[in-house]
């Protein structure tokens, strides 16, 4: 309007009978913007608004943002609401905008996904309200800036929770599997009767008792599994924004609960130059907010992981045969050679599961049809790569060591499945 009475204006010098019309307009509308702006800034109570954070959010998946605003006007009124997020998520134009009738409230929602753990500042809400005439805008702005803590995969976490525990691990790829072995554990001695194996006569027990007894053995339950995490600069090669690192962290948070609720002890610890960030196996109550807040502070440390070291450290602290998801990558058959001496030294005292990546931006890029001999000889050396992540795990399988080769987005559920498969054959 201010733009047609600016025009109708200049008009008037070509044509000057509009000059007194033109005045009439004008008045009307400094009429308008006075009573637009008694509508706004003299109303009592005007715009509420609140924003409602969860105490802690989760790394790598969606959360939910909720706001709510309420209009204390005696006029619908049009909002437009700026909300302040964290820096992390590069957001500088966020924003929607609504109508809400007098009297009423709305509430309104949207995700945030971040991809890396630490502490997330949100900034205050502003909110931009204006009455039915539109000329004017009252700016809010609610001091509603709070830190909140990025965590490891929690929900995640509820996830696989449920589905472990549930018949629909076969939607995930998991298949039955026969057990063909057995870890035994004593239970107790009883009286021998017809059928129970010879081989478990207790010699002393019958001399005492002048009767044969046998040891009576049941499945062993509470078998440490650790989850080894290298932190070097391997671990830091990033997939959908998130780096590898953080998909094993994700991974080791949900296969300690499954294996806690299976009747394991869980453990952790990282390595790189050193072992660090360790977490003792058992299964008490409180071992999966220690492995909670244990993985929040795990960070790459940019060096080369030490193997030798790794493998001392597993000799002198871990005394029972225990199960090591070993999280790590090696890109070539060379960088494996050098480590493998380690890995084999591992393997003859403990059951090792060596876990790493699969590069699915070069497997996207080999699958693309090459249009010129330079995308010919680049495709050829995609497939050499990928071709030689598979001699990687011929060349553990060889020396009996478990391997699972995965994309990133599957890790979690394939460790799960190998999990399970070793807990079913019964080769711990």
């Amino acid at each position: 309007m201010l733009v047609t009475t600016i025009v109708g204006f200049l008009m008037s010098f070509i044509f000057p009978d509009l000059l007194g019309a033109m005045r009439i307009i004008f008045f009307v509308f400094l009429l308008l913007i006075l009573v637009d702006l008694l509508l706004l800034f003299l109303s009592k109570g005007g715009i509420k608004a609140e924003r409602l954070l969860p105490d802690k959010l989760s790394n790598g998946d969606k959360n939910l943002i909720e706001i709510q605003i309420a209009n204390n006007y005696l006029f619908k009124a049009h909002v437009r609401l700026i909300d302040e997020l964290p820096f992390q998520f590069q957001k500088r134009d966020f924003g929607l905008v609504s109508t809400i009738k007098s009297g009423g409230s709305k509430s309104y929602s949207y995700e945030v996904r971040p991809t890396e753990r630490g502490v997330y500042s949100f900034g205050s809400l502003n909110i931009f309200a204006s009455s039915p005439i539109g000329f004017l805008a009252k700016k809010y702005r609610f001091n509603t800036s709070k830190e909140v803590p990025v965590y490891p995969s929690f929900l995640q976490l509820r996830k696989y929770d449920l589905i472990a525990f549930t018949n629909r691990l076969f939607e995930y790829g998991l298949k039955k599997i026969r057990r063909i072995g057995h870890t035994m554990e004593f239970e107790q001695i009883k009286d021998y009767i017809q059928g129970d194996d010879i081989r478990n006569i207790n010699w002393k027990a019958t001399a005492k008792r002048g009767q044969l007894m046998v040891n009576q053995f049941q499945d062993e339950k509470s078998q440490p599994i650790y989850s080894v995490i290298d932190k070097g600069r391997v671990m830091k090669m990033p997939f959908e924004e998130l780096s590898l690192l953080d998909y094993a962290i994700n991974a080791t948070l949900v296969i300690s609960n499954i294996a806690i609720k299976k009747n394991d002890k869980a453990g952790m610890f990282s390595f790189s130059n050193k072992i660090e960030n360790r977490v003792v196996a058992e299964r008490r109550s409180s071992q999966m907010n220690l492995i909670l807040e244990t993985l929040y502070n795990l960070e790459t440390n940019f060096v080369e992981s030490d193997f030798s070291r790794l493998y001392i450290d597993v000799k002198r602290n871990i005394n029972q045969r225990s199960l090591l998801l070993l999280y790590t990558n090696f890109e070539t058959l060379d960088a494996l050679n050098r480590q493998l001496p380690y890995l084999q030294a591992i393997a003859k005292q403990h059951l090792l599961v060596v876990i790493f990546f699969e590069n699915t931006e070069l497997l996207e890029f080999a699958d693309k049809k090459a249009e010129n001999t330079q995308q010919i000889f680049e495709q050829t050396i995609a497939e050499k790569f990928i071709y030689e992540k598979k001699l990687i795990v011929n060349e553990l399988r060889k020396f009996g060591i478990q391997t699972i080769l995965t994309k990133p987005e599957n890790l979690t559920i394939n460790t799960i499945n190998k999990y399970l498969e070793i807990k079913a054959r019964g080769l711990l």
